[in-house]
């Protein structure tokens, strides 16, 4: 356990990832629940979900590793169990354990499914430029035939 040690300065890189529960704090900006309720955003947070909501819906966030999306929060709802009940293949819930309490070898299979589905999600971005790229070309040399 690291429970002593301040990681989050160390990986203030990855705060686009919210790899770090203090990132994922820090991404709340209009959040409605203060932290007298259960789904404030500290509990939000621990159970791995940054903000990723807006003006119109501010009760919108995303888990960092399963990156599942859920919105219509209640005052009242557990972070931990929605977040297990909506994507109980979500390894961080597996684990069922806030940040601090993980072992390293946990932090570490989590920072690694974090960088495999940034990576798909990036080639498969280039994937879809090079296609459309491809298929201009493409009916460019049909239309000179």
């Amino acid at each position: 356990m690291y429970e002593n040690i301040d990681l989050s300065a160390k990986f203030d890189n990855f705060k686009n990832v919210y790899l770090m529960e203090k990132h994922r704090i820090d991404s709340y900006k209009k959040w409605p629940f203060n932290d007298n309720f259960p789904c404030s955003v500290v509990k939000m947070a621990e159970a791995g979900f940054f903000w990723s909501g807006n003006d119109k819906e501010n009760d919108t966030a995303t888990c960092f590793v399963c990156q599942k999306t859920l919105h219509g929060w209640e005052s009242t709802d557990n972070p931990w169990k929605e977040h297990a009940k909506h994507a109980p293949q979500c390894q961080f819930v597996k684990y069922g354990r806030k940040e601090k309490d993980l072992l390293l070898e946990e932090f570490l299979v989590i920072f690694g499914i974090i960088y495999k589905s940034k990576m798909q999600r990036e080639i498969n971005r280039i994937r879809e430029v090079f296609k459309a790229e491809v298929s201009d070309e493409l009916e460019n040399f049909r239309t000179q035939k």
